[in-house]
């Protein structure tokens, strides 16, 4: 049995700076590694069948965990079945990048308990085909991310914890891209720019998101309160950085949904994973 974590993500800023001809919106951002994970077990069986549990709001053949089990199987040299448990804390539809990182850290394992031999470039490559965070995880280093959010370059970040607040709601993303409100056109920029005034890089889909959704209308107001609040991904989830000011036990208990406090990570838990044979 292998039990391997799923680390999720920040997105510090997002922006939207483009669209390509075939539709696909071009990004920047960062991505933050947070120490919240998902917790994937692997238990190999006497025969070929792939199951999947721990996780009934989702069907098997739609769950991401399964669908990189079967994007890597074709270049195993020694497979075998598995039951494959998750332990869910990342929660979905969040903009945390549960979903890619479970992903990823699948495409690890498997690459070496089935004897692929694929190297991170590879599989990096297979995961672009489950999603575009994929890659990132699988390189387990933060970054500064353009394009659709594969094109990767790996940055050193303070280490710093955050407040994140999950609001009851769950976000349609190809509402927000629908929204004729939301700004597509913002100018590129660079991490220096960045490391000078990060406090003023924000989320385009942050005020769309906040007039469709009053769940996150409500957590952005609360975090305002203490520091400067910004929306992860298409969100739902909202964070702000932790400072000494901070009463952190009064705003965890005080928040009006789900909280979380996290520490960021310099690198994911998955990047020097190697499996112990017998």
């Amino acid at each position: 049995m292998i039990r391997v974590p799923a680390p999720a993500k920040l997105n510090l800023f997002l922006h939207i700076t483009g669209r390509r001809q075939d539709g696909y919106h071009l990004l920047q951002s960062i991505f933050q590694l947070i120490d919240l994970c998902d917790w994937l077990q692997f238990t190999p069986r006497d025969d070929q069948l792939i199951t999947l549990n721990g996780l009934d709001l989702i069907n098997q053949q739609d769950n991401l965990i399964y669908k990189a089990a079967l994007k890597i199987q074709p270049f195993a040299k020694n497979i075998c079945g598995l039951d494959i448990h998750i332990e869910k804390n990342i929660p979905m539809g969040a903009g945390l990048g549960g979903g890619s990182s479970d992903a990823a850290t699948t495409l690890i394992v498997l690459n070496q308990l089935w004897q692929c031999c694929l190297n991170l470039e590879q599989l990096a490559t297979l995961g672009l085909e489950l999603g575009a965070d994929v890659p990132f995880f699988i390189h387990g280093h933060n970054a500064w991310a353009e394009s659709l959010g594969e094109q990767l370059t790996y940055i050193n970040l303070a280490q710093k914890k955050y407040i994140v607040l999950k609001p009851d709601c769950f976000i349609s993303t190809q509402m927000l891209f629908s929204q004729k409100t939301l700004t597509r056109n913002t100018k590129p920029t660079t991490f220096c720019a960045y490391q000078l005034t990060p406090s003023t890089f924000g989320n385009n889909f942050e005020p769309v998101a906040r007039s469709l959704y009053p769940e996150v209308e409500e957590a952005m107001q609360y975090l305002d309160q203490f520091g400067v609040a910004k929306l992860t991904g298409t969100g739902a989830c909202v964070f702000t950085e932790v400072n000494t000011e901070m009463n952190i036990d009064e705003i965890m208990k005080n928040a009006p949904c789900t909280a979380y406090l996290v520490n960021s990570l310099s690198e994911s838990p998955m990047l020097h994973f190697e499996l112990i044979r017998n």
